[in-house]
């Protein structure tokens, strides 16, 4: 027998006695057969469903997490400004010569308005931050559904349950209800 031969029969579905007997119609090893058949592609298409909604899942953690650091560095940032705009005001103030006035009043305007701009990127970044919380904890659901459906998919071959096997759909309809939740936010 060749290896092209031998590697065949890894992906071919044919029985290993083509004369062996087949089993009885309604036995337990044709039931088991036809759950197999059924729950193999099933659970291919439920641990994409999870492998999806964890890559999702991890999207938005990395945005939570991004913009937390990016929105305290520009608060950082905002706070520097901020105390240079006082030195600038309280030396042009304090000055006795009208051009340092001049100078220092111009820095400090131009402090308040890097200000400005520096407020409303952060607050930008932290409010696609608290979007993103918002979404994550309906995925974390939606992941534990789909682990569960194919834990119930599992079981069904062990126990040649068609009970299970479809109970599986309803756990993985509920996993897919919460990510479309977590995508849409809609409750």
């Amino acid at each position: 027998m060749s290896a092209v031969d031998t590697m065949l029969k890894f992906f071919t579905k044919e029985a290993k006695d083509p004369d062996a007997p087949k089993p009885p119609v309604g036995s337990r090893s044709e039931r088991e057969a036809k759950i197999k058949d059924k729950a193999g592609l099933v659970i291919n298409i439920f641990a994409l469903l999870l492998a999806v909604n964890a890559w999702y899942g991890g999207k938005l953690s990395s945005t939570v997490l991004n913009n937390t650091i990016s929105a305290n560095n520009q608060w950082a940032w905002y706070q520097a400004k901020n105390m240079r705009e006082v030195l600038y005001t309280t030396s042009a103030m304090d000055t006795k010569l009208p051009e340092n006035k001049e100078k220092f009043e111009a820095e400090a305007k131009r402090m308040k308005a890097d200000k400005e701009e520096i407020m409303e990127k952060a607050k930008k970044l932290e409010a696609e931050r608290d979007e993103a919380k918002k979404r994550s904890p309906w995925i974390g659901y939606a992941s534990t559904a789909y682990q569960l459906s194919i834990v119930l998919l599992s079981a069904s071959i062990l126990a040649v349950s068609m009970p299970l096997f479809y109970g599986s759909f309803i756990v993985a309809g509920a996993g897919l209800i919460l990510s479309l939740n977590g995508l849409y936010l809609w409750f």
